[in-house]
């Protein structure tokens, strides 16, 4: 019998008629922003995605009318079960595996849009699946985000015979990390022969932005280990491939107080230190989205601009093929800890 891989991740929507209800149902989530008392979290969840829709839907439109990420992490899921299958002694799903074989089966549950996690647990249960690793998709961990996707995992369970592993962090992997220095070198060298600049900055010449999803600064206050888990893994990075760098968070919303710097406020500041080559790396993301394809490569881009900075962002992790080994390391670390092969 395979053993289960779930991918989880945010999710989004996947056309321009999606973007209200994903927002109602992102907004809907307590353990993201807490909208009053629990009693009113749903009817200002309604009203504020009621009022955003037309101006996401716009942001959308500028990105092709949806967000990629459904097919990234459909593509990631793909990835990561060719290569667990492919490992010596691994053997295929569609062959006749010999007792005490083992294969896998990797699926995506998404939180906030299609293919719902309360959707994909009934299909891991009617393909006879009983073992399932359960493998979050944002490195660092925050109840907001990995802490939310368990918790719908573990409110869908109930009533169905699995045994689950979930991995709910993975900040530091050391493949993780080289996925990372792979990206921001390759960064870094796109800077070499930019159009229309005097000179070609060397690598000593950009300075590298880590910008991460902001929280509210409450749930970092309560204990959640989201911003030490960002900079431990940021420190990592840069042991392994030095460089100048700052963290920022971005895409903040609602009138709550919310971790600082900004990324705004951060290039401003860059801006006025005379630096004028940046390198934007999204380090809580492993998927291109919104936050990456608008609000990074469009809005910040054009602010930088006007700030006189040269700003580029470093690629996603995607299907990277390091990365995709990171996922494989991670997943059979826990297979082998857990005896299920």
């Amino acid at each position: 019998m395979p053993i289960g891989v779930l991918l989880l991740n945010l999710g989004g929507p996947d056309s321009l008629q999606a973007v209200r209800p994903f927002l109602y149902n992102l907004f809907s989530d307590r353990q993201i922003i807490r909208l009053g008392p629990p009693f009113l979290q749903k009817p200002l969840a309604w009203l504020i995605s009621t009022l955003r829709s037309k101006k996401t839907e716009k942001m959308y439109s500028l990105i092709g009318g949806k967000s990629p990420i459904i097919e990234i992490t459909q593509a990631q899921a793909k990835a990561l079960e060719e290569a667990l299958n492919k490992q010596p002694g691994i053997k295929s799903r569609k062959s006749t595996p010999p007792p005490g074989a083992v294969s896998f089966k990797v699926y995506t549950g998404m939180r906030y849009w299609h293919p719902f996690i309360e959707h994909v647990i009934p299909m891991i249960h009617k393909d006879g699946i009983k073992k399932v690793i359960v493998l979050s998709l944002y490195p660092q961990y925050s109840v907001t985000t990995s802490g939310s996707s368990v918790s719908q995992v573990n409110k869908v369970l109930p009533g169905y015979p699995i045994d689950i592993d979930c991995v709910a962090s993975w900040h530091n992997h050391p493949l993780y990390i080289e996925a990372l220095a792979d990206v921001i070198e390759k960064g870094i060298e796109s800077f070499s022969g930019s159009s229309g600049a005097p000179h070609s900055p060397s690598a000593d010449e950009v300075h590298v932005l880590f910008s991460a999803h902001s929280l509210p600064q409450k749930i970092i206050d309560e204990g959640d280990p989201y911003v030490t888990e960002t900079v431990g893994t940021i420190h990592e990075v840069t042991r392994t491939f030095p460089v100048k760098w700052s963290l920022s968070y971005q895409s903040k919303s609602g009138p709550v107080k919310w971790l600082e710097p900004s990324t705004e406020e951060t290039l401003k500041r860059l801006a006025g230190e005379g630096i004028r080559n940046v390198l934007v790396v999204p380090i809580s993301f492993v998927s291109d989205h919104i936050e990456t394809l608008y609000e990074i490569d469009i809005l910040y881009k054009k602010m930088a601009g006007e700030l006189g900075i040269n700003l580029r962002r470093s690629g996603s992790l995607n299907t990277h093929p390091k990365f995709i080994e990171a996922l494989q390391d991670i997943v059979m670390t826990r297979v082998r800890e857990k005896g299920w092969g």
